[in-house]
């Protein structure tokens, strides 16, 4: 089973394969040194004035509507570039940060407004290839033509995303014992962006049940009738 992002429910959890947990060892060994503890997000203090290089020339995604926010009209970015010319990323994660297959990298890249900047915000989720189970979530904002690291969080399994002007970062919380496959929970965590830096808004917890998927109830049996 691979590993699903937010929005994937399968049994009412983000899944993490079983063969995920070299890949998410190997992890822990990559941020082990830089690691801040909490959801580990880093950089929520003021911004600093670390840029990435310029990608090359982005192809513009199709015109918006007439009418339409001038902000659907993104410019796409290469998120391998930004990620390999980013100097607050580690050069064992770069380093590792290869393609899956042929030229496919295990990343996913999203756009939209997060810090009310006159371009589309970039946020970079790297995963792991069998699982695609997330370990870096990545935040850009573009300024004076070139994009700048806003906002990251390394951790094994994590995922952001853009949800109405909100970044939203959900983390798998592991107690001991925890098979890589079953987390105990998650939390998400809501930040937003204000002034020169993105602070927690909101933070929500969620515990799995341990009743379900393997060993769990058996799909076979037939479903309970409802009293007349």
């Amino acid at each position: 089973m691979r590993g699903l992002r937010p929005g994937e429910p399968v049994g009412g959890r983000w899944a993490a394969g079983g063969t995920a947990a070299a890949g998410l060892a190997a992890f822990g060994l990559l941020v082990a040194g830089c690691s801040t503890g909490g959801t580990g997000s880093r950089d929520e203090g003021a911004a600093r004035s670390d840029e990435v290089a310029s990608t090359a020339p982005a192809t513009p995604s199709p015109s918006a509507p007439p009418g339409q926010d001038a902000g659907l009209k993104a410019k796409r970015v290469d998120p391998i570039a930004l990620i390999k010319n980013d100097p607050k990323i580690g050069e064992r994660l770069k380093a590792d940060l290869k393609p899956c297959t042929a030229d496919a990298y295990p990343v996913d890249t999203s756009y939209g407004n997060l810090t009310n900047s006159s371009s589309p915000d970039v946020v970079v989720n790297v995963m792991t290839c069998g699982d695609a189970v997330g370990i870096g979530t990545y935040v850009y904002r573009e300024e004076n033509n070139a994009y700048r690291n806003v906002f990251m969080a390394e951790d094994a399994a994590v995922y952001g995303t853009i949800d109405r002007g909100d970044l939203i970062v959900t983390k798998q919380v592991y107690a001991k014992g925890d098979p890589v496959a079953f987390p105990s929970g998650e939390d998400v965590i809501t930040y937003r962006w204000a002034g020169n830096k993105f602070t927690q808004h909101d933070w929500v917890h969620n515990d799995y049940s341990k009743a379900v998927g393997d060993g769990g109830i058996d799909a076979t049996e037939p479903a309970p009738v409802p009293s007349s």
